[in-house]
């Protein structure tokens, strides 16, 4: 189950967001029965996170806080199910920041909900062999998103 909840105040596209982590979990071979918390937030929100949870200044764009600590099945395991975590992102920095990386804003949420997520599952970027790894599984679900809506008819 993927609940999102908008307290933002800003416009976003939370259909989308729900539809490309049902998406992304199926890809990862997670249990669909799994539970997955989405919070879009405003900036002062953000900030407060950010300092109380990270130890830094100012607001950020995506904050993950995982629950049951999963991870994504080998290929001969069983798909687990369980409470994956809240992702939290702001909507008002990731518009900001969307043009420095080449996207639209919607997919700036888009990629950023993705590396959220991939942060529940236990990936993180602080090496450089462990960045390549989750950027490359970003961009991988992203382009295979970007294909199923090409081939859905819905882009």
């Amino acid at each position: 189950m993927i609940d999102i909840t908008n307290e933002s105040g800003s416009p976003s596209n939370e259909e989308g967001l729900v539809g490309l982590a049902t998406f992304a979990l199926d890809r990862l071979r997670i249990h669909p029965s799994s539970e997955l918390s989405i919070i879009l937030v405003d900036e002062e929100t953000m900030e407060a996170y950010h300092e109380k949870f990270m130890g830094l200044p100012g607001p950020t764009d995506v904050l993950s806080f995982p629950m049951d600590e999963m991870r994504a099945p080998g290929d001969d395991e069983d798909p687990p199910s369980g409470l994956l975590g809240d992702i939290v992102l702001c909507p008002t920095v990731t518009a900001r920041q969307a043009a420095e990386n080449g996207r639209t804003p919607d997919g700036e949420a888009e990629y950023l909900l993705i590396h959220g997520l991939l942060h529940l599952l236990g990936h993180d970027h602080a090496e450089p062999g462990e960045k390549r790894v989750m950027f490359r599984l970003n961009d991988e679900i992203i382009a295979a998103w970007d294909d199923h809506r090409e081939q859905t008819g819905q882009r």
